[in-house]
């Protein structure tokens, strides 16, 4: 069986296409040659600017499709077609910022939170054997090298507080702090810590 259908009245439901007279420029075959062929000319440019405003080239790809869209949809409603670049450049940001605040932040529910692995302590004995050999090591450089490290690591000063309590400059606290380090690194009483 078949239902029988009324074109006359699906027709009479849709709105009149607008009257624009002897203007083409409205017409849309003219729109949609105007509007292809900027595409076509701006388009490697405003991909571009696209690709800045996201990671993933795909999705630089779908924002550009989807601005160019609303550009289309307002085509005729732009007074100055020599402003379409900054129009799209706006549609593109907008189409950006609304998808980066609509994101969905996926939740879950579950019978038990989940819990961090358990990662052994590490053993004290071991951290204070580190330690002796730390402190052993930095007894070994000489007293000038031995105070600024004492100063930059174990005080935890900055290298220009270190040269004011020091009384010297702040290059000199760098270079001697970069020669003990190098003597730090070569004590082979340090190696297991590399």
């Amino acid at each position: 069986m078949t239902t029988p259908v009324c074109t006359n009245a699906s027709r009479a439901a849709l709105p009149a296409a607008p009257s624009y007279g002897a203007d083409t420029r409205f017409s849309p075959h003219a729109r949609y040659s105007s509007f292809s062929s900027y595409v076509r000319a701006r388009g490697p440019v405003l991909l571009r600017t696209a690709r800045s405003l996201t990671a993933n080239p795909c999705d630089a790809e779908d924002l550009l499709q989807t601005a160019l869209t609303k550009t289309y949809v307002a085509w005729e409603r732009i007074e100055d077609h020599r402003a379409l670049d900054g129009y799209v450049r706006r549609a593109l940001l907008n189409t950006r910022t609304s998808q980066w605040r609509k994101r969905k932040v996926d939740e879950f529910a579950c019978d038990e939170l989940p819990e961090p692995e358990n990662f052994p302590a590490p053993d004290p004995a071991e951290r204070q054997v580190l330690h002796d050999a730390m402190w052993r090591a930095v007894m070994k450089l000489p007293d000038r090298q031995r105070a600024m490290v004492v100063l930059r690591y174990y005080e935890d000063l900055s290298e220009a507080q270190t040269a004011e309590v020091l009384g010297v400059s702040i290059g000199t606290v760098k270079s001697a702090v970069s020669r003990a380090l190098g003597k730090l690194r070569e004590d082979p009483e340090l190696a297991p810590v590399r």
